[in-house]
């Protein structure tokens, strides 16, 4: 194994890529001017879409705080119309704030019936512009509207900043579109924290023109925060501190179509020098995840292959044949296992995963019993070749996207992968052949092949990059917190 070694040295650089603060969180603020109006009746209803072609690799979208270019008509020639791309740093969490607002004595603006108020709230931008954050329902004839309680990212409310301007208008509602000012009044999210716990924060609803020409003016109503409450979304490393283990558990693909082992050309080819793609891979992503696990055993099956002594074809067995305890000490262990099964077993087919997904689902769903954020599961499956059960397949993701667990597929080889990317749910909803669809999305498929002539670090970071959001979706969304924070936790807290 010495000559090994310099694969676990390779790949031990990697360790942490999981907490890695290489990116950051940006949002793009989308305007269009002079579009050309093709509705007949109406004005138009334009969307704009945003394309980003990685082919394994990340790619720069945002290089300029501010861009505007001419859209271009058919023939590819600039028109009068504009589009413009404002990217702002988000320098908060993901924490939510719910809000509660109702208000009394509005100005009645309606001749024949009362007023039809309804709120909305902007977010003054570094840019001298506004950004409309939320705008509620109409409540319909009524001077002293209660409009229902809504929740707004912390983000999108203030970009992480409780001192930024927040600017809130009333409005009467007109069906014709030309909604009368009623009045407004600006605020901060600091303020705007008031609301906690019972407490109430009100404002005066001005309207600047009366107030400068009428001498008794006071104000054209009064809105009230009835409620502001701070909603705590917990992130991976919070989980991770708080004691979640990673349980990782390897699948390797043992069908014929990988060739036979003792064949240089074979993709389980033991080389003397030279690891084969099965193992770079199972190296660089293993090595990650054994940091995150304190008994560093990994369970490890093999699928695909007619296994001793009765040689029937098996989708979920044991690579140390210890069925009754697949684990292996560290990776290295799983390392020695794979090479010492190779011989002894016969390639077959067909590629079936439905199985060892369901296996480790089995122990995935018996964490849920605990109710904690004490063990989340990741099952690595590497492969040669597309699938033989998909519809089972996606039976068994669809049912794994309810528990703590995440699938990652490494494609090795050379074949075409093209029907696997619709189990990693990036072109659009997985789901099942009844028509469930998964509850989130848990699948990560990559091929080797984009990795060849990179570092496992890449391969590492690519592969693993959907899991800590994975993590943090399953617990956040169960309502699971980190089990323990301390001190940690309480640094995370918005200060009053």
């Amino acid at each position: 194994m010495k000559k090994m070694s310099n694969i676990y040295e390779s790949a031990a650089n990697t360790l942490g890529i999981f907490n890695s603060p290489c990116l950051t969180k940006v949002e793009l603020r989308v305007a269009c001017k002079g579009i050309s109006d093709r509705d007949a009746l109406s004005k138009p209803d334009p969307c704009v879409i945003l394309k980003m072609q990685s082919h394994g690799q990340w790619f720069e979208i945002v290089s300029q705080r501010k861009l505007s270019k001419s859209l271009l008509k058919h023939g590819n020639t600039a028109g009068k119309s504009s589009i413009t791309v404002i990217a702002e740093e988000l320098s908060g969490n993901d924490d939510y704030v719910e809000l509660s607002f109702s208000a009394r004595k509005l100005d009645d603006k309606d001749f024949f019936s009362k007023s039809d108020p309804f709120l909305e709230i902007f977010r003054m931008n570094d840019d001298a512009t506004q950004q409309l954050v939320h705008r509620t329902e109409v409540v319909m004839n009524n001077l002293n509207p209660a409009w229902k309680t809504f929740k707004v990212s912390v983000n999108s409310l203030c970009s992480g900043d409780q001192d930024r301007r927040l600017k809130c208008i009333v409005w009467d509602w007109d069906s014709n579109g030309k909604h009368d000012f009623i009045g407004e009044f600006n605020s901060t999210f600091k303020e705007m924290r008031g609301a906690m716990e019972g407490r109430q924060v009100q404002w005066e609803c001005i309207n600047p023109k009366y107030k400068a020409k009428k001498k008794n003016y006071k104000n054209s109503g009064i809105v009230i925060l009835n409620q502001c409450k701070i909603h705590k979304m917990h992130s991976f490393l919070d989980y991770i501190m708080g004691g979640c283990q990673i349980q990782f558990t390897v699948a390797i693909d043992f069908t014929a179509s990988n060739g036979d082992p003792r064949n240089s050309c074979s993709l389980h080819y033991i080389h003397p020098y030279q690891p084969n793609e099965y193992l770079k891979a199972l190296v660089a992503v293993g090595e990650i995840c054994q940091d995150y696990d304190s008994d560093k055993m990994f369970p490890a099956f093999g699928f695909g292959a007619r296994i001793p002594p009765e040689y029937k074809v098996s989708h979920d067995f044991a690579i140390n044949f210890n069925e009754d305890n697949p684990e292996c000490a560290g990776i290295q262990g799983v390392v020695e296992a794979y090479q010492s099964c190779l011989p002894k077993l016969q390639l077959y087919g067909p590629t079936n995963i439905a199985p060892i997904i369901q296996k480790v689902a089995k122990s995935a769903s018996e964490e849920t019993n605990t109710k904690e954020a004490s063990q989340y599961f990741i099952l690595l499956i590497l492969t040669d070749g597309v699938i033989t059960d998909m519809a089972d397949t996606r039976e068994a993701i669809v049912h794994a996207s309810h528990l703590p667990m995440s699938v990652i597929i490494v494609g090795v080889g050379n074949a075409d992968f093209s029907d696997m990317q619709m189990l990693d749910g990036d072109d659009g909803i997985l789901r099942s052949p009844k028509g469930e669809p998964v509850l989130r999305d848990i699948v990560q498929f990559v091929p080797f092949r984009n990795f060849k002539h990179a570092s496992p670090a890449a391969l590492a970071k690519s592969v693993l990059a959907e899991v800590p959001n994975q993590v943090v979706d399953y617990y956040n969304g169960k309502g699971i917190k980190p089990k323990c924070m301390s001190e940690y936790e309480s640094s995370r807290t918005l200060a009053p």
